[in-house]
């Protein structure tokens, strides 16, 4: 397919409020060695994002500085050194950068067929949640079926993707949430909800027996709390503090109980690694969306001139499930 010269975007004009996205015209990328280039469809709104544009996530070296880690379109051209892929295919695809835009590179291995039965406005919602829980909850978590799993922000994009799998794999599930409305929806995919303005989670997991694994975005004073939360051999894994990196705790519950404090963030991490989780998402993931065990729940959808709004709906922090930029 003959392609434009130019494409429109998004760009952070300085670090600072949604304010700073600006639409704008660049060159359409060229896909290198092991690269692909994707003609978007649409991209995912991420937190990830906001703090970017806030200036405290910076792009890896070599990537796009345009925000969007995740896209779902069509293959428009394709690297030298590519295979199993075809100009003309429907994927979905995590990026190192650059999807609020009308073409994104990525790598070649991080990118996924988009599942049966699911439309690409969906599909661009799989690729940054679904990395993420996978990589944390079972891969560095070890989550297992029979096992008591606790997720932090249950009616977020990371939430309600985490809820799915853990069930998907039989484990039993509790999510935290912060009104009635976000309790019900918890409730609806799975999990027994606990309303952190009423309830102490801790106390809730100590009276069930304790979280085998808990995956938490918040950090701060949830820290010590999620680790009196946790059942002996338990294990805490990190992958954002919305609240704080800091924290007193007291190590020698940790030895005393045999925990594990883990976590991760998946922006930095190499192409290898990547590609490792894009092919256990394949072979496992992928199966659940099949089976109807893991869907998307969607918030809203704004144009891809509306970053800035889409943006501001986030910090909100009202929206249940994912947020997503409609780019053609």
């Amino acid at each position: 397919m003959s392609l434009p010269e130019q494409m429109r975007c998004i760009e952070i004009a300085a670090p600072g409020g949604a304010d700073m996205l600006k639409p704008a015209s660049r060159a359409v990328p060229v896909p290198g060695p092991g690269e692909i280039l994707i003609e978007v469809a649409w991209a995912g709104v991420n937190r990830p994002d906001v703090l970017q544009r806030m200036g405290a996530y910076k792009a890896p070296s070599g990537a796009s500085d345009l925000p969007g880690l995740e896209v779902s379109g069509i293959i428009a051209a394709i690297g030298p050194e590519v295979a199993g892929w075809q100009v003309g295919d429907a994927v979905c695809a995590l990026t190192p950068g650059g999807g609020y835009a009308e073409y994104a590179l990525c790598p070649a291995a991080h990118a996924l067929p988009v599942p049966q039965g699911v439309s690409l406005r969906d599909a661009a919602c799989l690729p940054e949640t679904c990395f993420t829980v996978w990589s944390n909850v079972v891969m560095r978590g070890g989550l297992a079926a029979g096992e008591r799993f606790l997720v932090h922000g249950g009616t977020s994009g990371i939430g309600t993707t985490a809820i799915q799998i853990a069930r998907a794999l039989g484990a039993r599930v509790w999510a935290t949430a912060g009104n009635a409305e976000k309790c019900t929806v918890c409730e609806s995919l799975g999990a027994t909800a606990i309303n952190y303005r009423e309830a102490d989670f801790a106390e809730v997991m100590r009276a069930e027996g304790g979280a085998d694994v808990i995956l938490d975005m918040v950090g701060g004073s949830y820290i010590s709390r999620n680790i009196k939360a946790l059942a002996d051999d338990g294990r805490l894994v990190f992958i954002a503090f919305l609240e704080s990196p800091k924290a007193e705790i007291n190590f020698a519950q940790v030895m005393m109980r045999r925990l594990t404090l883990t976590g991760s963030t998946l922006r930095p991490q190499s192409d290898a690694a990547k590609a490792k989780i894009a092919r256990a998402l394949e072979a496992e993931v992928w199966p659940m969306i099949a089976a109807c065990k893991l869907k998307v729940v969607q918030d809203s959808v704004f144009p891809l001139a509306e970053a800035d709004a889409a943006h501001a709906r986030m910090e909100t922090n009202a929206h249940i499930g994912k947020i997503v930029l409609k780019v053609r």
